[in-house]
């Protein structure tokens, strides 16, 4: 099934009127950092259609997720909520915040673990060339590395350094 793709704007009045409920996709360590109020957290990881009530004076769901992309994905298992209307907000959180809607921002909470294995794979690939070219040609085996780990990641959906990235001392206060 396609979700019906609705705006920031008229999501936005829809739900000011009572006319929607808005549900986040998103899994909690990134609803924990950035949420829109009043979004309820229904992880696509535990997602059950029942979970997601409605009542007659808010008859459509409106799923989101940090760009859209994941909430388009899943639209056979999210159009199973048995809501009446159901919508993804186009651009997801991204398409939100852009639109000079209202966020709520925790920057106590760590960015999200997608983003930290981006900015530790960078870094090691840069420390990688870098050593090779000031040290020894060695070091590229470093870079070669994490390539690899990262292809591998693709391929399988098993991402070692996201595990490692998880028992970092930021992450387990967070889930704690």
């Amino acid at each position: 099934m396609v979700l019906k793709k609705i705006t920031p704007t008229e999501a936005r009045t829809k739900l000011e009127r009572g006319e929607a409920i808005l549900v986040d996709i998103r899994e909690p360590a990134e609803h924990a950092r950035e949420n829109i109020p009043g979004a309820r957290l229904v992880p696509m990881s535990r997602f059950e259609a029942p979970a997601i009530a409605t009542n007659e004076n808010s008859p459509a769901v409106i799923f989101h997720c940090q760009s859209g992309n994941r909430t388009q994905a899943n639209a056979a298992r999210l159009s199973a909520c048995g809501a009446q209307d159901i919508y993804f907000l186009e651009g997801g959180l991204g398409a939100w915040k852009a639109a000079g809607l209202p966020t709520r921002l925790d920057r106590n909470q760590p960015i999200e673990l997608q983003r930290q294995v981006q900015i530790a794979a960078g870094s090691l690939i840069l420390l990688g060339l870098v050593l090779a070219f000031l040290v020894s040609p060695w070091f590229i085996g470093l870079t070669a590395f994490v390539g690899c780990g990262l292809t591998f990641a693709g391929i399988s959906g098993w991402c070692g350094m996201a595990k490692v990235m998880t028992l970092m001392p930021w992450n387990r206060a967070a889930a704690a």
